[in-house]
């Protein structure tokens, strides 16, 4: 009893790790990309999304 208790919580433990590491990687592929997204908009602002409307 006591030692499927432990087995259970190392499982989980294991378990709660994959998840938090792959969240943080998610999030920081996320960031690089929208930091890389930002500074190709800066580098060139004839392709920017936030045009000027011709007049």
């Amino acid at each position: 009893m006591e030692t499927s208790i432990l087995n259970i919580l190392i499982v989980a433990a294991f378990g709660l790790l994959v998840v938090v590491t792959g969240g943080v990687g998610y999030l920081t592929t996320v960031d690089w990309r929208d930091r890389r997204r930002r500074e190709q908009d800066s580098r060139s602002p004839k392709n920017s999304r936030l045009k000027k409307p011709k007049r």
